[in-house]
């Protein structure tokens, strides 16, 4: 395919990190609670309030299915970001007396960094390694669940948030694990009804959560068929851009990570310009929550990424719904772009030429 082959006036999609697209039969199985069946789940003196509430618990038990878990440890959310702001401040609050330390990495999402900084600026302390027993293991799993096996027992997990709109579900709904044996305790960060055992009040939406639960049985049911695919995926651009490009590092381990997310610094090349440059492409240079910032992703940075090689990093983000040719004609215009891009680069000359950059001295004048 060549690159100047036309494609449709709106941009393909690769950015499935940020988001996915809702799957068709999730939509199938909402429609009916957004027409019909619209009672309140928590309506318990007629049938619109019973039958919403039985696809709320039917909905509850596919997310339990999903990692493992009771439907009973199960709390619906509106999102990863609520779960993980009740999960941290919820359950150190609750813990206070006998707890006081809480421990994270630099490579946690932004949510879960700054609600640590809330709480160390309520007078818990962080640290970089468990030095007590008896320590609750969150961990924000938004980006996993429905993609790779997830076993909360197996993983001694304790508190997990989980979100509905990055496995093909809606948008607006969520959910946290929290482990009854041993139990677990958070304190609710808001007051109301005193739904979802008093840990999240407010009229659970059915549509959303239904919707979430039928993300989930597909995810469960397709996940081996789900991996395969996007690995071969992978596989297909990272191998069309190699065959074609030098210095080109891919970010992570590349074996024990997510396929579906392929982070590749292009060396000598401003990320953001090869962003403008492959328009027609819906891509990512970092996370969605952080994108208004032009500074370098601090997780790669954590990981042990140069500043440089940080700034010239593209995220592709490939799903469910990914096809052969989309691969393709990314792979082709990234290739484009990144050789003109480095044609214009005196950096990239003079590495042409064989001048190692970093033992340059450059003056100030």
């Amino acid at each position: 395919m060549s690159v100047s082959t036309p494609r449709p006036s709106r941009a393909l999609y690769l950015d499935a990190q940020s988001t996915t697209p809702l799957d068709p039969r999730v939509l199938d199985s909402m429609l009916p609670f957004m027409i019909s069946m619209y009672g309140n789940p928590h309506s318990r003196t007629h049938s619109y309030g019973w039958e919403t509430e039985k696809a709320t618990e039917d909905a509850r038990k596919s997310v339990a299915d999903i990692i493992g878990a009771d439907p009973k440890e199960i709390i619906f959310t509106s999102g990863a970001t609520e779960s993980n702001n009740i999960a941290l401040k919820g359950c150190a609050k609750f813990y206070r007396e006998k707890k006081d330390h809480i421990i994270t990495t630099q490579t946690e999402h932004k949510c879960v960094l700054d609600s640590c900084r809330y709480l160390e600026n309520e007078g818990f302390q962080i640290g970089e390694l468990c030095r007590s027993k008896g320590v609750f293991f969150h961990t924000d799993a938004a980006q996993a669940v429905g993609k790779i096996p997830i076993n909360v027992n197996d993983l001694n997990i304790d508190l997990m948030s989980i979100s509905g709109h990055k496995i093909y579900g809606p948008k607006g709904v969520g959910a946290l694990y929290v482990r009854r044996r041993p139990r677990v305790r958070v304190e609710a960060l808001q007051s109301g009804g005193g739904q979802e055992r008093g840990i999240r009040s407010g009229t659970v939406p059915t549509p959303l959560t239904v919707g979430f639960g039928t993300a989930c049985a597909i995810a469960q049911q397709e996940l081996e068929y789900d991996h395969k695919w996007v690995e071969y995926l992978s596989k297909r651009l990272v191998n069309k851009i190699n065959a074609e490009l030098t210095k080109v590092i891919r970010n992570g381990d590349p074996d024990h990570s997510y396929p579906g997310c392929v982070n590749l610094s292009f060396a000598y090349v401003e990320g953001e310009s090869l962003l403008m440059a492959l328009k027609d492409v819906a891509l990512s240079s970092g996370s969605a929550c952080t994108s208004a910032s032009l500074e370098p992703s601090y997780v790669l940075r954590a990981i042990g990424s140069d500043e440089d090689l940080a700034h010239s990093s593209i995220r592709f983000g490939i799903g469910r719904f990914s096809t052969e040719e989309e691969i393709d004609y990314t792979a082709e215009k990234c290739i484009h772009h990144v050789k003109r891009l480095r044609a214009m680069s005196p950096l990239w000359e003079m590495v042409e030429e064989g001048i190692d950059i970093k033992t340059i001295k450059w003056s100030q004048h």
